[in-house]
């Protein structure tokens, strides 16, 4: 077998699988390439009760699935339970807006000369889309992918992370069992090499892909003419001020960094405290954090279960170091067992270290005092990400004004910034990706405009 699915907490073989060869991807190619016609046929209101009917097939299979994960990635099942409610949300919003892709009328009189046509602009399928997706969150991100693409008309490829194989084939079976057609559909696990060789496939449409920045650019250097929606890396700031709710920001810190173990584009990575809340913040959160239960994701009293493998809690613990050895303070944790990196939290971090200019997919928080915030703006700024921010404030006027100011895709007031809502535009500027997912506009992002002139 080419690739084994080790447990990241107690490394237990969960299963092993061969990877997708040339021939088995090319027929997946063409299948879902010839299966057009297929989707043809379904009309919106098919394709919206198919969707209807995978959603209840996700809350029936809930635990199945969020045991599958937390096996799988080491996620907490809490956190596990979480993502399969939000993969049913987000599944019955792509049922709802199946019904919902309209076009427009627009009238050729509107500007001289006066030629009596109208322009019935409307939305269509755009071919072949390859899903690609992490680790972290298998089935909530696969569905942002497949259902917004079976909603317009596509056929999909679907390429989850090879850990998540047992929980993308079992989503599969469910779509199937949905009622999607299993042509249209096609779960492929390729290497690298023949994973290419389908990224540059001119008969592949568009590629959606959630994954690091520099992966995202190889896509995008192999892919050619190809449209792409890309959702990468980020390195989000949390801002506290002054005015802000203190309390609710320590809770927001704790949950969007130490959660999943870090291991989110969204988490708050670096965390800016005004120097008048400083000692009041520093104190709840290292009290709060220091009460967080440690190891066993099965447990569902446990908050930081592993990282997903070896390699990546090496890395982390590696980054931790180093920024200790430039002078970083220790206020709580860095400590390690096995996989699992304790909740960690530094004090004195130079921008310059790993751990502070790169995302750590990890449960490190370095925070950082300020007394002006136009100080903050360009240390936001100055950064190859710009996925999300949140700041905590009672101010609308700083708001909009930061709003304004931070290289975002979103900013998220008396909130963190790992706000995410199924139906709200998400994506980044710069190396944080590509286009916007969240439903509605996913579902555009993966079609085609065509006009009638009549």
């Amino acid at each position: 077998m080419d690739y084994q699915i080790i447990n990241p907490y107690n490394n237990n073989l969960l299963g092993e699988f061969n990877y997708t060869s040339v021939k088995e991807a090319e027929s997946a190619l063409s299948l879902t390439e010839n299966s057009k016609q297929t989707l043809a046929l379904l009309c919106a209101a098919e394709r919206s009760e198919i969707l209807e009917r995978l959603e209840r097939l996700l809350a029936e299979h809930k635990e199945q699935l969020a045991d599958l994960i937390t096996q799988e990635t080491g996620k907490t099942i809490s956190d596990s339970r979480v993502e399969l409610d939000r993969a049913i949300n987000t599944t019955k919003a792509c049922s709802i807006e199946a019904r919902k892709i309209n076009g427009e009328l627009l009238d050729s009189d509107a500007y001289s000369p006066k030629r009596g046509k109208w322009g019935l602009v409307c939305w269509r399928p755009i071919g072949v889309v390859l899903c690609i997706t992490p680790f972290n969150f298998p089935i909530n991100i696969a569905m942002h992918k497949i259902g917004p693409a079976f909603a317009a008309g596509n056929p999909i490829l679907f390429k989850p992370a090879p850990q998540n194989y047992l929980s993308a084939k079992l989503l599969v079976d469910l779509c199937y069992e949905a009622g999607i057609p299993r042509d249209t559909l096609k779960l492929v696990l390729p290497d690298i090499p023949v994973l290419s060789d389908l990224i540059a496939d001119p008969r592949v449409a568009a590629i959606n892909f959630t994954g690091g920045s520099q992966a995202g650019e190889a896509i995008a250097n192999r892919a050619g003419y190809k449209k792409l929606l890309f959702e990468l890396g980020g390195n989000d700031p949390l801002i506290i001020m002054p005015d802000g709710n203190i309390e609710q920001a320590i809770n927001v810190a704790i949950n969007q960094r130490f959660a999943t173990a870090g291991q989110r584009c969204t988490a708050a990575k670096r965390i800016y405290v005004h120097q008048l809340v400083y000692s009041q913040f520093v104190e709840g959160l290292l009290a709060k954090a220091a009460e967080l239960r440690v190891g066993d994701p099965t447990d569902p009293a446990t908050f930081v279960g592993p990282l997903i493998n070896k390699q990546a809690a090496d890395v982390v613990e590696q980054r931790i170091n180093q920024a200790v050895e430039s002078g970083a303070t220790v206020l709580l944790g860095n400590k390690r067992d096995n996989n699992i990196i304790y909740p960690t939290i530094l004090e004195n971090v130079a921008t310059d270290s790993e751990l502070v200019k790169d995302e750590t997919f990890g449960p490190v928080m370095p925070i950082h005092a300020f007394n002006e915030i136009n100080d903050i703006i360009p240390l936001v700024n100055d950064n190859p990400y710009g996925l999300q921010a949140g700041i905590f404030t009672e101010s609308i006027s700083l708001a909009k004004d930061l709003f304004e100011k931070f290289d975002v895709g979103t900013l998220a007031v008396n909130d963190g910034p790992g706000f995410r809502a199924e139906h709200f535009p998400f994506g980044g500027v710069k190396a944080s990706g590509v286009g916007r997912e969240g439903i509605y506009y996913a579902i555009r992002e993966m079609s085609i405009q065509k006009t009638l002139v009549i």
